[in-house]
């Protein structure tokens, strides 16, 4: 019998209310659990994620140096340019960064709180047609 039964990524900030809207919007999720301090959702495929109270939460500074990333979500997606209007119109923004290199297209975003996400789409795997 595994020790650990689910993992739930939680990320710290100042109002958790307001970010829980922003990732059960994008995810399409649903609220599982709240309490004053913290709101947690979860997807139909069984990933969760917490938003965690932290009033004095500092958002990462990633691409810059000065308090930089601590650790980033990556979201696959199908259709990079739909998600992007997706993830401005709940109010996340691009990051300016380089271009990746290899097989991945990737884009960087910051949630409404601050806090660095990719959306990455990999090749099909079928060659081009025509």
């Amino acid at each position: 019998m595994a020790l650990v039964k689910a993992g739930v990524l939680v990320l710290d900030c100042a109002e958790p209310e307001k970010l829980a809207v922003f990732y059960k919007e994008l995810l399409e999720g649903e609220e599982s659990d709240a309490t004053a301090n913290r709101v947690e959702i979860k997807t139909a495929d069984g990933f969760r994620i917490a938003l965690r109270r932290d009033v004095n939460a500092t958002p990462p500074s990633w691409p810059r140096p000065e308090n930089s990333l601590q650790a980033h979500l990556e979201f696959v997606v199908d259709d990079l340019d739909a998600v992007e209007r997706r993830v401005v119109s709940l109010g996340g923004r691009p990051l300016e960064a380089k271009e990746a290199s290899g097989p991945l297209e990737e884009r960087g975003y910051a949630d409404p709180a601050g806090h660095s996400f990719i959306l990455r789409r990999t090749p099909p795997t079928a060659p081009k047609q025509g």
